[in-house]
This record gives C-alpha cells, structure tokens and sequence, in this order.
C-alpha cells in the first residue's frame, strides 16, 4: 500500500532503508495513527528521516505521495471507514476551545454535525459549486472549501481562509529545512556540533555511575561518586568582517555568531573590515580608538584554537595585494601578509563566506584568499557548507 510513498522518498534522495521502511510499516499495523493523519506523518518521518537535512525533501515526497486525496469522494471514503464516535469526541476534546464546543452547539452539536455531513454525502450527486446546504467550494454550507461558515468542516482546501472551520481535513503543509539555503540559529548550532573535542574539567558536577557502583561493591555501603562534567574542550577565534558588503548579511551573521557563542565555550572574537590589517576590534562603536594590535593577537591565543573568517571576501583585489591599498586606512603591510601570519598561526583555519559558492570564481579578491587558505578552506554559509568547514577543521 505505501510502496509508491517508499519510492518517492528514495527517489527525493532520502536514504531510506527496507529495515526503516518495515519499521514503519509495524507502527501502522500496531494502530500507533489510527486515523490521525498528523501521527502518520510524525510517524513515518521519524521512522525513515535520521538526518534533519533530509526534513524539507521529506515533506515534499509526503506531500507529492498523497496529494489528490482531498479529491476522493467523501462518501465513498466513509462508507470505507466508519469513524469512530469516540474517536470523534476524543478529536473535538482535543483541538477545540470551550467557545469553539458552544458554537457548535448553535448546530445541534459535534454528532449532529457529523451525522449531517454523513446524509448530505449521500443525498449529493456530483461536485457543487456555491450555496449553501451541498458539500462544495466558495459557499455557505457548513461543509466544503473555499467557502464561509462559522461552523463549518473543511474539506479539499489547501489551506484556511478564515479561521473558522472546526474540522479541518486538508493535506498539511511543513515548513522548509534544507542543506543548501542559509540557515538560521538553530540550524547553525547543529552544523557546528560537528566540531567538538570532550574533556572533564571543573568542578564536580555529575554523577558517575560506574565509579560509584565499584567504590559501593569495594567499600560495602553506598559510596557515591561525582566527576567533572564533559564539555566540549574546543578553542575557537573568530574573526568577522563587517560593514561596507557585508551589511546585507548581517542577519545571517549575527545568526551564526549566536550559535558560536552557545555552542563554544572556549569562544575569543574580533571585528576587522574587509582584510585583516595591524589593527582589529571588539566593538564597532570604537573601532578608531580602541583598536587591537593584530600582532597582540597573534601572540595572545595559541596554535591550539581554530581560526574561523567570516566575510564575503569582495573588496579590490589590491587591499588584498599591496601596501596601502586598503580604503580606510594606510596600510603598511598588504592584507595578504596579515593573512599568511593568521594562517600559519592557527593552521586549523577555516573562512566562512555568506556570497554563493557560484559567484565566487567572478570576484577577483575570492580567488586571492583561495589561494591563500586553500580551496578547501573556503565554505559556504549553508548548512552543508559549514559541516563541511566543521569537518575540516577537525582533523
């Protein structure tokens, strides 16, 4: 019976297996979703999706799969399945307010609405098409699509119009979550718990299990044990670029640097515009007189952190190349000096850029800090892109 949904979801490149597929196919024979079409959803996803990349691709081979079943004569359907009263009472218990049960009531109540429903089908020949006692579109009835009642039951509408169906038997539509658009805090969090390296330290936090059975079984009574907490041990240097270009990113960069700051506990960040210079900055408010020889900095944090750029690396290709090319300030040394002494500092270095990897080869400054990070280097801020810089700076 799902045999066609099974191919749908192979066919949108999930990596479904016939053991996942069988375990789903249990949970429906147990009567886990018996008529609760969000519960077969729920069901099916957590059964055969184990990446949350694979959500978005999940939702439109559910959709594709059972898309035209709002188009299946009602009648005909019932006739099939005869739903439960307690079903139908528990269903009215559970998704309507107090005020909805008592306009419900103005119709004689929820069974007298569903039995209505259920001679209306029967009476009715063919589609109907306005009015307002038929099972139809753009009417009154209180059954049908497109239409109003303030009681009503909708029934073959892709989505509400004015918040006052009571029933609603539509096909759902979820949100979308994919791997190759720019991804929110959230999602950041979950591409950046790639990079992790666990150590105990602090103080005692948790209990240890093992260590308190073993003193216990030595010692003859309950000796319980506590040890430091594992946290995550990695060290992480931030460098952000901003203004100028990057002002139309930086919602998706203040998104990313959210999801550092929770995620990283060891977490040192500087701003800079453009290319790295002599000078960077912890607050823009004071970029001019606050500044941080960039010479501190390479001595202050050791080559154990991992260095991460964040910039869209588009400027003149000669803030990149040359002694005083950059458009702020006179600067002594190239840009790419400051970079070769960042790289070779924190050879753990990754650059995070928020342009399209498809653009990059068509700005000439991109292809300079390539050549000096290296293309692998270099990652898109998609959530592929950043498990990939993740990956890369563990090794």
């Amino acid at each position: 019976m799902f045999i066609p949904f099974f191919d749908s979801l192979r066919s949108a490149g999930i990596p479904v297996s016939l053991r996942e597929y069988l375990g789903f196919l249990e949970g429906v024979k147990a009567g886990l979703v018996t008529y609760d079409i969000e519960g077969f959803y729920y069901l099916a996803r957590t059964a055969m999706v184990k990446d949350e990349r694979n959500l978005d691709r999940f939702d439109r081979a559910f959709a594709e799969s059972f898309r035209g079943m709002e188009s299946i004569p009602l009648e005909a359907v019932l006739q099939a399945v005869e739903l439960p009263a307690d079903w139908l009472e528990k269903m009215a218990e559970k998704h309507l307010s107090e005020k909805e049960k008592a306009e419900i009531e103005a119709f004689g109540g929820f069974e007298k609405l569903m039995e209505t429903l259920r001679e209306r089908l029967k009476e009715q020949e063919g589609r109907h098409q306005g009015g307002n006692k038929w099972i139809g579109t753009a009417g009154t009835s209180p059954f049908g699509a497109h239409g109003y009642n303030p009681e009503g039951v909708r029934i073959g509408q892709t989505e509400s119009r004015h918040q006052r169906a009571i029933k609603v038997w539509d096909k759902r539509e979820f949100r979308d979550f994919d791997d190759t658009v720019e991804i929110g805090t959230r999602n950041i969090k979950v591409a950046l718990k790639r990079l992790r390296k666990w150590a105990r330290d602090g103080a005692d936090e948790e209990l240890d299990l093992n260590g308190t059975i073993r003193a216990t079984a030595e010692h003859g009574y309950l000796d319980v044990k506590t040890r430091p907490e594992r946290r995550n041990a990695v060290k992480v240097l931030l460098f952000l670029d901003v203004g100028g270009s990057m002002d139309p990113h930086v919602k998706v960069v203040e998104e990313l640097f959210s999801a550092a700051k929770a995620e990283f506990k060891h977490l040192e960040h500087y701003y800079f515009h453009n290319c790295l210079y002599e000078g960077v900055w912890k607050d823009n408010r004071r970029r001019w007189n606050a500044q941080t020889p960039t010479w501190d900095v390479l001595h202050t944090y050791g080559s154990d952190y991992k260095c991460i750029f964040v910039g869209d690396a588009s400027m003149s290709p000669y803030e990149i190349a040359y002694p005083g090319g950059a458009n702020e300030h006179w600067n002594a040394e190239a840009g790419q000096v400051w970079l070769e002494r960042a790289r070779d500092q924190w050879p753990n270095c990754l650059w995070i850029n928020p342009v399209p990897e498809r653009y990059w080869e068509h700005t000439q400054s991109t292809q300079l800090i390539l050549q000096i990070f290296g293309p692998s280097r270099m990652v898109p801020m998609t959530l592929e892109g950043i498990e990939r810089g993740m990956k890369e700076l563990g090794r």
